[in-house]
C-alpha cells in the first residue's frame, strides 16, 4: 500500500471514530433544566382545608400537564406553611425560598395581609408572584412582579350592591370579617348599593377569631334590614356564619342573605344543611356550571380525590394559576426571566377555565365572568346553581381609583 493509501486509510479511521463520538453524545439526554416555584399556602390550622383545595388543584395540574413542558424542561414544587393569617412568617418564607433556595416564581398567596407582605419582597427580589386567592385590591399595587388569578372583593361586591338595589331592597346591613378583604367588600357593596337608591342601616365587623357570632347577628335581627350582604373567608367560618343565622331565625324570616360566593363555599354546603337553601351569591365559579370545560374539570377531580370531594373556587384559582404559570413556561422554552415572564403574564388568557374566559390585564389583576348563583337543591344535595352572568368584569376599585 502506498504511503498516500495509508493516510487516507487512517483519515477514514480517525472519521468513524469521530462520527460515532458524536453519535453517543446525541443518545445522552440533556441535563433537565428545572423550574423551581415557591408555593407558600396554609398547609395547618383551622383555615387549612382552604389551603388544601389550592394545593390539590397544583397537584393535579402538573400531573396532567407536565408532558406539555418544553423538552428537559421540569418543575419541582417548592411548599411552604405559613399557618394562616401571618404576613411575618409569610415573608420570611419568600425571603428564605428566594435567597436559599433559589426559586424563579412564586405562587399560593392565600391570605391577602401575606400577600401583601410577599408581594412588596418581589418588588426587591424581582421574582414573578402569582397570587392566587388573596383577593384585596391593593395587592397587585405592591410590586410589578405581580398578577393574581383569583378575584378582589371589589370585584363581586360592587356589582352585587347594584344587583340588589335594583331587586327594591330599600335598607340593607353589612357584615364582614375584620380584615382587609372584608373592608374591601363592606366598602364595594356599599358604594354599589346606595348608588342604586339603597340605604345602609347598619354594620358590624368581626374579628376572624370569634367563634360567637350571635350577639352581633342579634342587632342585625332586631333593625330587620331587607338584605344583609356578608362577607367571610369561606370554609368552617362559613358553616359557623351561617348556623349562627339560621339559630336566629333570619335564614327563615324575609331578611335576605347575599353576599360574595365565600359565604356559601361548596365543600362546605354539606354542612350548613337547608339553613343556606335561598342563599344568592355573586362570584366567578360553580362547580355545578355545565360549561364542558367544568365537568371535565369536576370528572378529572373527582377521579383524583374521591367521588364526594368537590373543587371549590379556591381550587379553581390555583388550577388557573398553574395554568399561567405553565403557559410563561412554555413561551420562554423553560429559561425563565423575570421581565419576560411579567411582560407575558399581564397579556396572558386563557379562553378555556372552567369558569369560562379569563385574562390578565395591565394591572395584574383577572378579567372574568361573574355568575349570581342561588342555592338549591340538585340531585339531592345542596349546589350553587348560576342563574345570570355579567360578563368580563376587572377589578372595580382600580377603575374608581384611576391615578
Amino acid at each position: 500500500m502506498s504511503l498516500i493509501k495509508m493516510i487516507v486509510a487512517r483519515l477514514l479511521r480517525q472519521g468513524a471514530v469521530v462520527v460515532a463520538a458524536l453519535t453517543l453524545v446525541a443518545l445522552i439526554p440533556a441535563e433537565a433544566q428545572t423550574i423551581k416555584i415557591g408555593v407558600i399556602l396554609t398547609y395547618s390550622g383551622p383555615d387549612a382545608a382552604l389551603g388544601e383545595q389550592i394545593d390539590r388543584a397544583i397537584n393535579l395540574f402538573v400531573k396532567l400537564h407536565e408532558t406539555e413542558l418544553p423538552p428537559g424542561v421540569k418543575v419541582e414544587l417548592l411548599k411552604r406553611d405559613d399557618t394562616g393569617v401571618n404576613p411575618d412568617l409569610a415573608k420570611r418564607l419568600a425571603q428564605e425560598l428566594v435567597l436559599r433556595n433559589q426559586v424563579q416564581i412564586l405562587t399560593g398567596g392565600q391570605w391577602t395581609p401575606n400577600a401583601m407582605a410577599i408581594a412588596a419582597l418581589t418588588k426587591e427580589a424581582k421574582v414573578p408572584f402569582v397570587t392566587m386567592t388573596a383577593g384585596g385590591s391593593a395587592v397587585t399595587l405592591q410590586s410589578p412582579y405581580v398578577v393574581r388569578t383569583g378575584w378582589t372583593l371589589w370585584q363581586t361586591s360592587y356589582p352585587l350592591g347594584e344587583w340588589a338595589a335594583k331587586q327594591g331592597w330599600k335598607n340593607a346591613y353589612t357584615v364582614v370579617s375584620d380584615f382587609g378583604p372584608g373592608f374591601d367588600g363592606e366598602a364595594a357593596f356599599t358604594k354599589g348599593f346606595t348608588e342604586g337608591g339603597g340605604t345602609i342601616v347598619g354594620s358590624v365587623r368581626i374579628p376572624l377569631k370569634t367563634t360567637d357570632y350571635l350577639p352581633y347577628f342579634q342587632k342585625i335581627k332586631d333593625v330587620n334590614p331587607d338584605v344583609v350582604y356578608v362577607f367571610n373567608p369561606g370554609g368552617p367560618q362559613a358553616t359557623a356564619f351561617m348556623k349562627a343565622f339560621d339559630n336566629l331565625g333570619i335564614t327563615k324570616s324575609k331578611i335576605k342573605l347575599i353576599g360574595p360566593l365565600d359565604i356559601t363555599s361548596d365543600d362546605e354546603l354539606p354542612n350548613m344543611g337547608r339553613s343556606a337553601l335561598g342563599v344568592v351569591t355573586l362570584g366567578q365559579y360553580s362547580p355545578a356550571a355545565t360549561r364542558q370545560t367544568n365537568v371535565d374539570f369536576v370528572a378529572a377531580w373527582k377521579k383524583e380525590y374521591g367521588a364526594n370531594s368537590v373543587p371549590t373556587y379556591f381550587a379553581v384559582a390555583g388550577w388557573d394559576g398553574m395554568r399561567a404559570i405553565y403557559d410563561a413556561i412554555k413561551a420562554q422554552s423553560g429559561k425563565i426571566d423575570p421581565h419576560a415572564t411579567m411582560k407575558f403574564l399581564r397579556t396572558w388568557s386563557n379562553p378555556n377555565s372552567p369558569r369560562g374566559p379569563i385574562r390578565i390585564d395591565q394591572a395584574g389583576d383577572l378579567v372574568q365572568n361573574l355568575y349570581l348563583r342561588r342555592v338549591e337543591e340538585k340531585d339531592g344535595r345542596l349546589a350553587n346553581i348560576e342563574f345570570a352572568t355579567i360578563e368580563q368584569i376587572g377589578d372595580p376599585w382600580k377603575m374608581f381609583n384611576k391615578k
